[in-house]
């Protein structure tokens, strides 16, 4: 059972950790040098992300009653910890303050090597003497495979060396005999996203947005020059990075070592290239190459030899861009920092179930779509090195089947939109074809265009003719609707905004008539996507429950949410959300070093979010916040004052850094504005430090998507065009069956109410959501989700918000006193990585 740590803020202040069903008495109750110790290492290549994880390791573990040591150098400085000549002190008690301020820097402060000596057996002798020396049996290793993989080979050899030493006098019996086991919990940095077990790395996200970054450059002054690019990004033995960089930059070709082309590659990719141009209108071409890349008779595939087949074949101006460590670089993504956090707080639970459980194997914690899940270390190390197996031996279906759904559904959505035109196309009229219509409601947030793009690709594939109102329903009253071609979308992957425009006004705010009017006129109507946020979702219901007054409403109608608030029932994520999460945590940043040299300095900021407390929790969370006010979470004057007298104890420690940081959502309280909350703490700050004020408003709205929200908005468009395909199938096969049998039949729409489940398997239910949840990505019924909806605040029910379960980590990290509970669930390889399709549409990297 993964334990849960319950800290009780008042009366006597008792503290105690639930594990395993058993109550026992909270470490740090013990005398400091009787409490357990712990270390943190960072092995291997460096990934951004880590310093959050190892911020929250620290402050987590001292928390929870450990000694906490950082581990310099890797376990190359476990192994050198004293050593002549230089005599460094490698192995370092930390103290909350050895942290401050770190979460958004790159790379990691402790810094990272790959030891030949911890290869050895008298490398890891060294290593665990010097441990024991410090009374650290419990270790938290952020790495890969190889340095996990070290791990557990040193907790299994632990009992034997500890033998060694104390035979050789090293250690003492009673030190042999207190730290007689090592518990091992692992974390896994790297941005190949080459582990598997975990649908996402730390590091891996931020990587994504070096590549991106790189991409939109390129991409303009490649239009410029009618140029071809041929661009290597990492992945010597996982093709992630390049798979998802071309699913979010559309490139027009790629290459990766699990899915190789055959040796005629060269005619191949310059015929898809050329035709790209001459039919698909393009004035450019994007060639991702992993640089691991290889044919399928093992040969090697690099940058050169691309770029040299497309000058030979098509002589077009072609350049190579290598982007190297470039990738390993910069300050780590939201995403990142997040997930650092929440696997560090789960590793550090998992040590503590370890020592109460010895025979608990090594842990990993990894993420399973929104999951966090306790896997075997070793389970994971031996299917990650049985991928590279099946590569070198050619069963390169075998690998792809082995990277677990999350690279499948990547691998599989990149084949649907790397098409030139519909297949279908020249089979039936576009007049004839069934037609789905596309409707954009609310605010515009970030991703949303890729939605549509993926959305429109695939529906045309599967032979619909695809509509776009422009101005949402008030332009779909005027008649304002145009076709959208698989040329119209082009490049709609990396820009923000809207491409068909948004109005907040919903269905019944225009006039249901009106609505109704409009879509009677559209031949051959088989579904609506709407995309947006609350308002798309009160649509969706007026519509739904108009039904039967206007029968044009019966077809399926299905919402993929988008809305930087992430208020909508039905998916723990909303397209948008994520960029704006990050431009969130750029400003907070430049905030917090604009005072460094002030010192003393509290800064107040008011993100959007409506009524709801997502981006100041996760945000706050991501940015090191000190406090995070929201509309769920009731505060009165009372909660601020204590905060102030926090923020003044924090300043007058000498050693932390300080600045304060205070977020509060737009609408926490109608009474407690951000300028009363600013004024509280100004007031009362007086002579301990200064305070300042930032409203962040629309900022938050704009910018380029992030590489998580073109990936989830274009998979979101995929299984919705597919879903719709299957629905519309599902009411042909029905329409003809009553035919058959004699029953008179009218529309697909008008096939009866028996079907409104909206279960995977019932195409034909009227209206859903697609979302992803705690364990993928799948379409719920909205009959499922009204119970759970707050119309009133307009979000979903508080009760079902998980992040909400994230909010005493925001608080224990910022040193307040708090309550947390294990956030992730224990679980085998097999049941996470063989979840049937029926269970899960997607699963997201």
């Amino acid at each position: 059972m993964a334990g849960s740590l319950f800290v009780h803020a008042s009366g006597s202040r008792r503290s105690s950790f639930e594990v395993g069903g058993c109550t026992e008495t909270l470490l740090r109750m013990l005398p400091q040098g009787e409490r357990p110790a712990l270390a943190v290492l960072t092995s291997g290549g460096d990934s951004q992300g880590m310093n959050p994880a190892i911020r929250a390791t620290v402050r987590m573990g001292i928390y929870c009653g450990f000694r906490v040591y950082l581990v310099y150098e890797g376990y190359e400085g476990m192994i050198g910890d004293g050593e002549p000549p230089l005599n460094r002190e490698m192995i370092r008690e930390a103290t909350w303050a050895s942290v401050s301020n770190v979460t958004q820097l790159g790379g990691t402060i402790i810094g990272s090597a790959r030891s030949a000596r911890f290869r050895t057996r008298e490398g890891r002798l060294l290593a665990a003497r010097n441990l024991v020396r410090r009374g650290i049996n419990n270790l938290v290793v952020i790495g890969g495979d190889g340095s996990l993989t070290g791990a557990d080979l040193f907790r299994r050899e632990w009992p034997a060396l500890l033998e060694d030493l104390h035979r050789s006098g090293a250690i003492t019996e009673r030190q042999r005999m207190d730290y007689g086991l090592l518990h091992i919990a692992g974390m896994v940095g790297s941005i190949d996203n080459d582990f598997c077990g975990t649908d996402m790395t730390i590091g891996t996200d931020s990587a994504l947005h070096r590549i991106m970054e790189a991409c939109d450059a390129i991409v303009t002054t490649a239009q410029s020059h009618q140029r071809a690019f041929v661009m290597e990004v990492m992945g010597r033995h996982c093709g992630y990075l390049a798979l998802v960089s071309a699913l979010c930059c559309e490139a027009d070709f790629l290459f990766i070592p699990e899915e190789p082309p055959a040796p005629d590659w060269p005619d191949v990719m310059c015929n898809h290239l050329s035709k790209a141009r001459t039919q698909g209108g393009k004035r450019l071409n994007i060639v991702i190459v992993a640089e691991g890349a290889i044919d399928k008779e093992g040969s090697p595939i690099s940058a050169a030899s691309v770029r040299d087949a497309i000058v030979q074949r098509l002589n077009y101006d072609t350049r190579i861009t290598v982007l190297g460590h470039v990738q390993r670089g910069g300050a780590p993504s939201a995403f990142d920092r997040l997930l650092g956090c929440r696997m560090a707080a789960e590793a550090v639970l998992a040590l503590v179930d370890a020592r109460a459980d010895p025979d608990l194997p090594s842990t990993v914690v990894s993420l399973e779509a929104n999951q966090a899940v306790r896997l075997n270390l070793m389970d994971c190390v031996q299917r990650t090195k049985a991928v590279n197996e099946a590569i070198m031996a050619k069963e390169y279906a075998r690998s792809v089947e082995l990277r677990g759904k999350s690279f499948q559904n990547n691998l599989i959505t990149y084949r649907t939109l790397k098409k030139l035109h519909s297949p279908a196309a020249s089979l039936q009229s576009r007049t004839a074809s069934p037609t789905l219509l596309v409707v954009m409601v609310g605010a515009p947030a970030c991703g949303a265009n890729a939605c549509i793009r993926s959305f429109v690709r695939t529906g045309i594939s599967n032979g619909f003719r695809v509509l776009g109102v422009n101005g949402s329903f008030e332009g779909l009253a005027r008649g304002n609707i145009r076709q959208l071609t698989w040329e119209c979308v082009t490049g709609l992957t990396a820009t923000g905004g809207s491409f068909l425009g948004t109005k907040r006004a919903t269905a019944a705010e225009v006039g249901l008539d009106k609505i109704s009017d409009a879509l009677a006129k559209v031949g051959n109507l088989s579904g609506i996507l709407l995309i947006g946020g609350f308002e798309a979702y009160t649509s969706m219901v007026q519509l739904h429950e108009s039904r039967l007054t206007y029968p044009v409403f019966g077809i399926p109608l299905l919402l993929a949410p988008c809305t930087i608030s992430n208020n909508v029932p039905g998916t723990d994520f909303s397209i948008g959300a994520d960029t704006a999460l990050n431009e969130i945590a750029q400003i907070i940043d430049k905030l917090k070093q604009s005072a460094v040299g002030t010192q003393r300095r509290v800064f107040v900021v008011e993100t959007m979010g409506g009524n709801c407390g997502y981006l100041a929790t996760l945000a706050g969370l991501a940015g090191g916040a000190d406090a995070a006010y929201i509309t769920e979470d009731k505060f009165d004057l009372s909660v601020l004052l204590d905060d102030v007298r926090h923020l003044k104890k924090k300043m007058a420690d000498g050693s932390a850094q300080q600045i304060g940081l205070i977020l509060r959502n737009e609408n926490a309280n109608e009474n407690y504005s951000t300028d009363f909350v600013y004024r509280v703490f100004k007031e009362e700050g007086k002579g301990v430090f200064d305070c300042r004020s930032n409203v962040l408003g629309h900022m938050q709205q704009g910018g380029t998507p992030s590489p998580y929200d073109r990936n989830l908005a274009t998979k979101f468009g995929v299984k919705s065009a597919d879903w719709f395909l299957r629905a519309h199938s599902a009411a042909t096969a029905a329409a003809t069956k009553n035919s058959t049998d004699g029953e008179v039949v009218g529309d697909a729409a008008d096939c009866g109410d028996d079907i409104d489940s909206l279960s995977v398997d019932s195409h034909l239910a009227r209206a859903g959501i697609i979302g992803i949840t705690r364990r993928g990505t799948a379409i719920r019924p909205l009959s499922e989700l009204l119970p759970v909806t707050d119309f009133k605040l307009r979000m979903p029910r508080a009760d079902t918000q998980w992040w909400l379960r994230l909010r005493p980590l925001l608080r224990i990290l910022a040193k307040h006193e708090s309550v947390y509970e294990s956030d992730s669930v224990p679980r085998t390889l097999s049941e996470q990585s063989f979840v049937s399709d029926d269970q899960v549409w997607i699963t997201l990297g």
